[in-house]
């Protein structure tokens, strides 16, 4: 009877298995506290988001459309009231600065349609798009985190430099198609690499500081443009590129490689050499075994070390399980609507009908407090939630840009939706860094990015359209992303959940979390039936 006592009323006749550590905690163990000299290390990993923002709206410059003003030495044809001068004789009209400050102007392509002028930033934006699908799993196969990310900035920033030198609109064009298959990976692998060299406490920061510095490099442009108003457009890509160049080389001799990438591809004693030398910046001494590493009992999948030398097996082991493929093909669909207005809404500040300098620094600087709120918030807010609600705010103020007459209250909606967009930006980009597992992590965030990319890629055909006619740009764009934005609502939550090694231990995490769901309703029914019928359910239970 005592025995019975005793006895729990519901129990579980599932044993337990022993969890064996995850790499996680195991790296936070020997890591300790992330130290001042690697989180410095940290951000100045993330300084790349700086340079990667550069070559991404430098083209807003270089590309854009100077004004003109009739010269009087026609026949009165040339006045005001012309919206064009492509109908005007040819001494009847002149740019208000020399034709070497914009691509346009140099190559005589105000008159050439929206398809030739917008070529060089979709040329951009598509050679992103495919170098993103081909380069992105390198970094979590035979490249790693680290090699990629070098050979993304010494492309992207030799490439920048030829295309200075670039001859004609053809080979503009196609350079600006290798400088933006170069730079594809670029903050891909650092926000992956900054996040994952340091412990739990510091991931959100780290990632918002990339956001942070993303915003400085687009906020140098204006500065850099206003000085070479009246030179060259050249100059400004020599100016972005060589000191990106001199950036990589602080990178090759300052910064390791992921210890998460290098277990999980089975190269312990290289992980072991790298967390001593982060245990001795954080100011700890291991003086212990790494037996721990030992007993991480990471079952390798398609993404491991079987098959994991291909190129695509990561890709492959994401496209075996539809949980994974529900996941990406929801935040990839989410992600193209704000690709679509972030990388849309600077290209279409000309269109605003104000100072253009003046327009693309408001633009960078409304990205300072979307992330300043992403950084105080982040670790209290829900992602899924957050990507509806600021994708609906986005789409409702640039549709409210449609009937805003040209000014002040125009350029503050204009502002609100970016604003927006920038927060949902980075939101979704720290979200797909916890959807998926270490094993397929860069290349799922990195087909994250590609979509973005690919909102990018008509951006300039929506924003060449839109100088004619500014509705129809800011029109797409609030349908695009108040529309795609509602997929982030097939997405389950990741706040406060630990980050997964491998598929198999996401797959694990799942079930358990599905098997706690029904052994939590089916708890409550049998409280419910003991209240109910009282001692008859004791018996029967203590039987």
């Amino acid at each position: 009877m005592a025995d019975t006592a005793t006895a729990p009323l519901i129990t579980n006749h599932r044993a337990k298995p022993a969890k064996a550590p995850s790499i996680d905690d195991t790296i936070e163990t020997y890591m300790g506290a992330t130290g001042t000299v690697q989180l410095l290390k940290a951000i100045l990993l993330a300084f790349a988001w700086a340079f990667d923002a550069q070559q991404v709206f430098i083209s807003v410059f270089t590309d854009a459309e100077p004004n003109w003003h009739c010269t009087g030495s026609d026949d009165g044809t040339c006045s005001d009231a012309v919206g064009s001068p492509c109908g005007l004789p040819a001494g009847a009209w002149a740019w208000d600065r020399p034709a070497m400050t914009s691509v346009v102007s140099e190559r005589s392509l105000k008159c050439a349609g929206p398809a030739l002028v917008s070529l060089p930033a979709s040329s951009f934006f598509a050679g992103c798009l495919a170098g993103g699908f081909l380069l992105t799993t390198l970094a979590d196969s035979l490249l790693g985190r680290r090699k990629m990310l070098l050979a993304s900035i010494v492309s992207m920033s030799v490439s920048g430099a030829l295309t200075a030198f670039s001859p004609n609109v053809w080979a503009y064009s196609a350079l600006r198609f290798v400088s933006g298959f170069a730079r594809s990976m670029v903050g891909t692998c650092t926000m992956v690499l900054s996040t994952e060299l340091v412990g739990k406490k510091w991931r959100d920061t780290v990632c918002v500081a990339g956001f942070f510095c993303f915003t400085l490099g687009f906020l140098s442009l204006p500065a850099l443009a206003y000085t070479f108003r009246d030179g060259s457009w050249r100059n400004m890509y020599l100016w972005t590129s060589v000191p990106s160049l001199c950036y990589s080389i602080l990178i090759y001799f300052l910064v390791q490689e992921s210890p998460r990438w290098l277990l999980v591809r089975g190269r312990k004693q290289d992980a072991i050499e790298t967390l001593q030398q982060i245990a001795s910046l954080n100011g700890n001494s291991i003086t212990s075994s790494f037996s721990m590493l030992h007993a991480c009992t990471m079952q390798e999948d398609a993404a491991g070390s079987s098959g994991g030398d291909s190129v695509f097996a990561t890709l492959h082991s994401m496209w075996q399980r539809p949980w994974a493929l529900r996941r990406l093909a929801a935040i990839m669909t989410a992600s193209f609507g704000v690709g679509t207005v972030y990388y849309g809404m600077p290209l279409n500040v000309g269109n605003l009908g104000s100072n253009l300098y003046l327009s693309v620094m408001y633009n960078a600087l409304a990205e300072l407090p979307s992330y300043i709120l992403l950084w105080l918030l982040m670790g209290r807010i829900n992602r899924r939630s957050s990507v509806i609600g600021l994708t609906a705010v986005a789409g409702l103020c640039s549709l409210a840009c449609i009937v805003i007459p040209q000014g002040a209250a125009r350029m503050a909606a204009e502002l609100v939706s970016f604003s927006a967009t920038c927060t949902a930006f980075g939101v979704i980009l720290m979200y797909s860094i916890e959807l998926f597992p270490t094993s397929v992590r860069n290349s799922a965030v990195g087909l994250v990015r590609q979509a973005l990319v690919l909102g990018g890629v008509a951006a300039p055909v929506l924003v060449a359209l839109g100088r004619d006619k500014s509705s129809l740009s800011f029109t797409v764009f609030g349908l695009v992303i108040g529309c795609f934005g509602m997929f982030a609502a097939c997405l389950p939550e990741t706040r406060g959940k630990g980050m997964s090694d491998t598929m198999d231990e996401q797959e694990q995490k799942e079930a358990a979390v599905a098997n706690c769901a029904v052994h939590d309703r089916d708890s409550s029914s049998d409280l419910v039936f003991f209240f109910l019928r009282g001692p008859c359910l004791t018996n029967k239970l203590c039987t």
